[in-house]
C-alpha cells in the first residue's frame, strides 16, 4: 500500500500553499483522521478567482498543442502514481480498492479524452444568401473559452468527477476555481499537485477546499461566467437560484430503475444488478434503487439476486475480498437505516440484509415498497435496493417514470421494439440496453432531466457548455 503524507496544501494560483491544517479527513473504516489539508478561507477563494480572470486571456491565447501537452502530462503522471491515487481514494472515501482502482483508471481515460478533443475544437462554415437581401453574405462560427469556470465537486467519485470538471476545461482553455467535498478532498488536491508541475499561465487553477459555509463566492462572484455542480438537488437547485447570470450547469440526484424483462439472460442481469446497486455501497446517483421484474421470471431472478446479494463480503475497503465498505459517515448509514425501518413498518417485505453497524450498512434488498415511504421516492445514495413486479412493459416503463428524478435508465430486453420505445418514453438523460442505469463510459454524454439537474457531462459535452459560439459575418464587394 502507498504510504500518505500527514499534511497536504490547498493550491492558489498554480501554487502550493499551506496557510493552515485545518481540515481533518478521516479513514472512512477506521474512524481515524488520516491526514490534515490546508482549508481556504474567504480572501484565498476571492484571490483565486481574481488570479482566474487574469489567467484567462493567456488561457485562450494557448495553441491546442499545448492544451494537449498540458492534458498528456496528467495521464503520464496519474499512470506513474497509479498505487498512490487508488489508496488514497480507498481511506478518505472508503471505497474498496478493487472500485478505487477502476477509478483511477478512469481518471486517466478522461484526461486522455481531454487530450484527444483539444485539437478537435472545430466550427463551421454557413451559407447565409437564404435570400435576396443576404446575397454576397457569408458566415463562419467558432467555439471560444467562456471564462473563468467555477467547480464543486462531491465525495463519492473524488477523483474523476473532479476530472470531469477539470479536463475539459483546460481542453477548450478556460482557468478555473475549484472546491472539492471536504470529507474527500485528496483526490483533487494530487491533481492540483500534478497540475502545479505543468507551464499553464499563473492563475490558471486554483484548488481550495472550504467549508461550505464560507464558501459562497463560488457560486455568487460575478466573474465566475460557468458553476458546474455535482452533489445533491437539494444544495444544487439553491446554488443555481443564487448563481446570477452565469451558466449553471448541475449533475444531482437519482433514483435509477431497472427493468427485467421475460426474455433476459437472468445470470448475465444478476451479475450486472449485483454490481449496479450494491458497489461502493450504492454511493453512486446512478446505482440501482429499483428493480422491476417481468412476471414470469420475478420469483426466480428474486431468489436469485437474495442468494447472490447474502455471498457479497463487506469489510475493510483496504482488503482485495472487499466489495462493500462503509458509507461516508455514520451519520449516512443512520439515515439510510432508518429509511429502510420505515418502509417495513409501512408493509415492505426485508429479503436480505437491514443491519447496521457504525457506518457499515449490510447490503439490504426489500421487496413491495411502498411508494409513498422515503425508500421509494427519494435517493438512497446507499446499499439498498426494491423489487417490484410487472406485467405490461409499458406499465413497467410508467414506474420508471414515477419519480422525480431522470437521470439513467437500464433495461434487460432482446426486443428491439421495446428498447426503441423506451428509448423515447423514457423521462430519463440515457437509456442503457442490457446493461444497469449505473454504467458510464467517460466519453459519453451524461446528464439527467427533472430534479437529476441541467446541461451534460462527458468530456466533448462539457466542452461545448465551457464554450461559447462567435459568429463572423462576411459581405463580399466587388473588387476595386
Amino acid at each position: 500500500m502507498a504510504i500518505l503524507k500527514d499534511v497536504y496544501p490547498l493550491y492558489l494560483a498554480n501554487e502550493a500553499r499551506q496557510p493552515n491544517t485545518d481540515l481533518e479527513v478521516t479513514d472512512k473504516f477506521t474512524g481515524k483522521v488520516a491526514f490534515r489539508c490546508a482549508q481556504a478561507d474567504a480572501a484565498t477563494i476571492n484571490a483565486g478567482i481574481a488570479a482566474a480572470v487574469e489567467a484567462a486571456e493567456p488561457m485562450a491565447r494557448m495553441a491546442a498543442y499545448e492544451r494537449q501537452a498540458v492534458l498528456m502530462h496528467c495521464v503520464t503522471r496519474f499512470i506513474e502514481r497509479f498505487g498512490e491515487l487508488a489508496y488514497a481514494l480507498c481511506v478518505e472515501a472508503g471505497k474498496p480498492i478493487k472500485d478505487s482502482e477502476g477509478e483511477v483508471g478512469r481518471l486517466i481515460d478522461t484526461f486522455r479524452i481531454a487530450a484527444e478533443e483539444s485539437v478537435r475544437i472545430t466550427g463551421e462554415v454557413q451559407p447565409l444568401d437564404i435570400a435576396a437581401r443576404a446575397k454576397g453574405y457569408q458566415g463562419i462560427w467558432k467555439r471560444v473559452p467562456i471564462g473563468p469556470c467555477s467547480f464543486i465537486s462531491p465525495f463519492n467519485f473524488p477523483l474523476n468527477l473532479a476530472a470531469h470538471k477539470i479536463a475539459p476545461a483546460l481542453a477548450v482553455g478556460c482557468p478555473f476555481v475549484m472546491k472539492p467535498a471536504s470529507r474527500t478532498p485528496l483526490g483533487a488536491l494530487i491533481i492540483g499537485e500534478v497540475l502545479a508541475e505543468t507551464d499553464l499561465p499563473k492563475g490558471a487553477f486554483s484548488i481550495l477546499p472550504a467549508h461550505r459555509d464560507g464558501a459562497d463566492l463560488f457560486t455568487t462572484d460575478d466573474r465566475l461566467k460557468l458553476l458546474s455542480f455535482t452533489g445533491s438537488p437539494a444544495v444544487g437547485w439553491d446554488l443555481k437560484a443564487k448563481a446570477g447570470k452565469k451558466k449553471v450547469v448541475l449533475e444531482l440526484g437519482g433514483n435509477a430503475a431497472v427493468i427485467i424483462d421475460h426474455d433476459a439472460d437472468l445470470d448475465d442481469a444478476l451479475e450486472r444488478v449485483i454490481f449496479g446497486a450494491f458497489y461502493q455501497s450504492g454511493q453512486s446517483c446512478i446505482g440501482v434503487q429499483r428493480i422491476i421484474i417481468h412476471e414470469r421470471v420475478y420469483d426466480q431472478f428474486r431468489d436469485m439476486l437474495v442468494a447472490r446479494t447474502r455471498t457479497l463480503v463487506s469489510g475493510d475497503p483496504k482488503d482485495r475480498n472487499t466489495f462493500i465498505g462503509p458509507m461516508i459517515d455514520v451519520n449516512e448509514a443512520t439515515r439510510l437505516d432508518n429509511w429502510i425501518q420505515e418502509a417495513v413498518a409501512a408493509g415492505a417485505t426485508l429479503l436480505c440484509g437491514g443491519g447496521r453497524q457504525g457506518a457499515m450498512l449490510e447490503a439490504t434488498l426489500l421487496e413491495n415498497t411502498p411508494r409513498d415511504t422515503r425508500a421509494y421516492r427519494e435517493e438512497a445514495f446507499g446499499p439498498v435496493a426494491l423489487l417490484s413486479k410487472f406485467s405490461d412493459f409499458d406499465a413497467a416503463l410508467d414506474e420508471v417514470n414515477d419519480s422525480k428524478f431522470g437521470l439513467q435508465a437500464g433495461i434487460f430486453t432482446r426486443d428491439l421494439f421495446k428498447t426503441l420505445d423506451a428509448w423515447d418514453r423514457l423521462e430519463v438523460g440515457g437509456v442503457v440496453i442490457n446493461d444497469v442505469p449505473s454504467y458510464r463510459v467517460d466519453n459519453m454524454p451524461y446528464g439527467g432531466v427533472k430534479d437529476s439537474g441541467l446541461g451534460r457531462e462527458g468530456v466533448k459535452f462539457a466542452m461545448e457548455d465551457m464554450s461559447e459560439i462567435r459568429n463572423l459575418v462576411i459581405r463580399r464587394t466587388e473588387r476595386a
